[in-house]
This record gives structure tokens, C-alpha cells and sequence, in this order.
């Protein structure tokens, strides 16, 4: 099979193509004729040599795909043989097939392309479980995504729309601040021309926000501390503006506030078979009935994967990237 790799870090241009070896499923797997990878910030981060892949993952990039299952390991369903699905993966993804954990795969139902398909497990299981399960998200209350126009802040605006929660997000120009709002947030703040603390707090009427989805980190703690209603929760899921920041905790004592995090692919098995089974009994059926579709930005050959980084490098894109694989 024919799969992007690369031989040392460095820029989009370091990516490769290279002829690997089928994988084959063990206990519990699926082997997967991949249609479409998606492209994450991730991708970008291991490709430069800073985030290495956990023991025993594929060094291939991609986390997530969309294709047709062609081959079953021991323990795993016989129905799922031919089943058109998108998987959550440890790696693998940049190639012809690719193993996944059958209890990480979703079902895609009619309606759904499978480019889109490939677009949705990373963003889905980490906004579900940062914004609903850690951030505590519920009904009536708001929460403030940065990065609104990503991946992940566009498939945050949605989820939390979906469940009752006004959205502030902010964003880099005021052309994706006009993109965000149409993906359906509230309230669009141009963070370069704008104090999004100060807008915050307008639009709560001096209350503040309840969750903050923060991938920024850095000297935004501080500011997004500023945001936070009382027993708010900052939730962090990226260092890209820096992994230290300086807080007041007095302020945190007096909010009572929590500050919390995660990061996903090294969790074990288990835990991301838990959310998968909560995704589809929760978000699925948004999926299923159309109500959730993924921000399509542009589809790669996967032969020009290090144009795809290139693209997520320039920041200019509007929702997801994938790659055509298959």
C-alpha cells in the first residue's frame, strides 16, 4: 500500500510517499480501505518532530478516516465486515488501509459523504468530552470557543448549539469572524482589533461565561479567567500560544472556579471505546438525521498531503481539511 510518511522532521515538504506492507487486524481490530483521512493540527505538530506517536502506533500521520472495513480481527463483530465507517486512530491514517479499534468506528448513515465522514471523529470526540464531559456544558448557559473557524471550533459551535448553549467564539479576521457566525455562533470577536474579555462580558451582562474551550493556553489563561462566570470551567486542549501562563489564583478561590484539560490519543483503548459508545448515543443522531455536518474546507490528493499542511500552516482555512485517499 502507498502511505504519506516522512523521514525527518521538518516542513510540508518532508512528507513523502512510501510503500508499506497491508496491515493486518489483531484481536478486537478492523482493517480499513481508507476513502478519506482527515487533517489535524496534530498531523502538523509530529511532522515537525514536537509530538511524537504513542508506543505502539502507527509513525504514519492521521488520526482519523473514512472508508470500508475489509477485514475483521478475532472478537469483532462479523456484521461490521463491508460496513462503510469513520474511525477514530492512534496514526495510520495517510495510507491505502488503516487499523482501528472496532469499538473506535462509527457507522456512517445515508446522507453522509464519507470526505465529510473523515472530517468528524478527532473534532467529535474531543469537543464531547472536553466541552460536555469535562467542561460540565449544559443547556441555557454559554460557552466562549477560540479558534472559532477550525475544525474544532466549528464543530464546537455546533455541538454546543445543538444542546442550548450560547456561543462566543474568536477569531483572527473579520471575514472568519462573519464565517463563524454563520456556522451559527452568537457573537464573533476579530481577538486582533477587539478585547474579547471586555465582549464577553457585555454579552453575559457582566456575568461571564460559564466554559471557556481554550487552545490557545499562554497569556490567555489570565484573560479567559477574567471571562469566567462564577464556578466556571476552563478547559484547556492546546499550548499553540505557549504551555505556561501566569494566574491569579485568588481570583480562582473567589470564582470558584475549576481549570482542567486533556489530551486524547495516548488514553487507552478502553476510554475511547467509553466515548465513542457515548457519541453515538448522544451526538450520533444528529449526524444521523442531517442536523450535523462537519465545515468542509478543501480536499488533498493524498499524494499532496504536505500542500494540505501547508494550508492549515497558512491559517486561512475554514473548517476541515481531508485528504482523497481512496
Amino acid at each position: 500500500m502507498t502511505a504519506m510518511g516522512f523521514d525527518a522532521p521538518g516542513g510540508p515538504d518532508v512528507l513523502r510517499p512510501e510503500t508499506l506492507p497491508v496491515p493486518e487486524p489483531g484481536e478486537g481490530q478492523v482493517l480499513i480501505k481508507v476513502a478519506f483521512a482527515g487533517v489535524n493540527r496534530p498531523d502538523v505538530i509530529q511532522r515537525q518532530g514536537f509530538y511524537p506517536p504513542p508506543p505502539g502506533a502507527s509513525p504514519i500521520p492521521g488520526l482519523e478516516i473514512s472508508g470500508t472495513v475489509v477485514a475483521i480481527g478475532d472478537g469483532v463483530e462479523p456484521e461490521l465486515l463491508n460496513q462503510e465507517v469513520c474511525a477514530l486512530v492512534t496514526g495510520g491514517g495517510y495510507a491505502e488501509y488503516c487499523l482501528a479499534v472496532a469499538a473506535h468506528c462509527l457507522h456512517v448513515p445515508e446522507g453522509l459523504s464519507l470526505a465529510e465522514a473523515a472530517a468528524i471523529p478527532e473534532t467529535l470526540f474531543t469537543v464531547w468530552h472536553n466541552v460536555f464531559e469535562r467542561g460540565f456544558a449544559r443547556e441555557g448557559e454559554t460557552l466562549l470557543i477560540h479558534g472559532g473557524t477550525s475544525g474544532i471550533g466549528t464543530m464546537a459551535i455546533m455541538l454546543a448549539k445543538a444542546f442550548g448553549l450560547s456561543v462566543i467564539v474568536t477569531c483572527g479576521t473579520d471575514e472568519k469572524c462573519g464565517e463563524a457566525r454563520e456556522v451559527g455562533a452568537d457573537i464573533a470577536i476579530n481577538y486582533k482589533t477587539q478585547d474579547f474579555v471586555e465582549h464577553a462580558r457585555a454579552f453575559t451582562d457582566g456575568k461571564g461565561v460559564n466554559v471557556v474551550l481554550d487552545m490557545v493556553s499562554g497569556d490567555y489563561v489570565a484573560r479567559n479567567i477574567e471571562c469566567l462566570a462564577e464556578e466556571g470551567r476552563h478547559v484547556t486542549i492546546a499550548v499553540l500560544g505557549g504551555a505556561k501562563a501566569e494566574i491569579n489564583m485568588a481570583k480562582v478561590m473567589t470564582k470558584r472556579l475549576t481549570l482542567t484539560g486533556s489530551t486524547l490519543r495516548a488514553r487507552p483503548d478502553s476510554f475511547k471505546a467509553m466515548l465513542a459508545d457515548e457519541i453515538h448515543a448522544n451526538a450520533w443522531p444528529l449526524v444521523e438525521e442531517g442536523a450535523l455536518r462537519p465545515v468542509m474546507d478543501q480536499t488533498f490528493p493524498l499524494a499532496e498531503a504536505g500542500a494540505a499542511h501547508a494550508r492549515m500552516e497558512d491559517g486561512d482555512h475554514i473548517g476541515k481539511i481531508v485528504l482523497a485517499v481512496g
